[in-house]
């Protein structure tokens, strides 16, 4: 994780799950993690609904320059990568498997800019209350934000974290759609 936000809000959630796989919302505190709550998220997994926005912070609305909450997350990435992000958070959802990855955009001028997401699952007393709590901030500042809201998302690069990755126990692999070919994924020896 590159991020501040990314690591701050990663080792609180560690901290809350202790030895479950994760935290409840309602253990969630904002007067904890101040610090980065404008960089913060919740998404309510809701396959059918496309994992609409329970809340955003203000940098990530900024980012985009409307407010954010009930609109689907899926709606802000381009094509190729809704189906990724579709199957990863399916993945987190049934798995409790994190995500962090490398996203890019440009914003209405023409900028690239480089943003670090992170997801984390929440458990729920029922399927229908469970949520993701994330982080999406720019990996370096972004002078005018909001005055240039960024255009659709692209997933880069991403790892798996969470309990079950350290136990070594890999979520299900996800598999290109539609086509053939080679594919590395990271390991080797220790």
């Amino acid at each position: 994780m590159k991020h501040p936000a990314s690591r701050e809000l990663y080792a609180y959630w560690q901290e809350l799950r202790g030895r479950r796989p994760a935290p409840e919302r309602s253990e969630i505190e904002p007067v904890a993690i101040p610090g980065i709550l404008s960089e913060i998220f919740i998404l309510a997994l809701d396959r059918a609904a496309r994992y609409p926005f329970r809340l955003a912070g203000t940098r990530v609305c900024a980012l985009f320059d409307r407010e954010l909450k009930g609109v689907p997350f899926l709606e802000l990435w381009d094509e190729t990568s809704r189906r990724t992000l579709a199957d990863l958070l399916a993945i987190l959802a049934d798995e409790w498997v994190g995500t962090v990855a490398g996203v890019s955009a440009h914003n209405t001028e023409g900028q690239a800019i480089d943003l670090e997401l992170l997801l984390l699952p929440l458990s729920a007393t029922r399927p229908a209350l469970q949520r993701s709590i994330g982080v999406l901030a720019p990996l370096k500042a972004m002078p005018g934000v909001g005055a240039s809201p960024l255009g659709a998302l692209t997933l880069g690069s991403r790892c798996h974290v969470g309990p079950a990755v350290e136990k070594r126990l890999l979520p299900r692999l996800l598999t290109p759609r539609g086509r053939r070919g080679f594919i590395v994924y990271d390991g080797g020896r220790s």
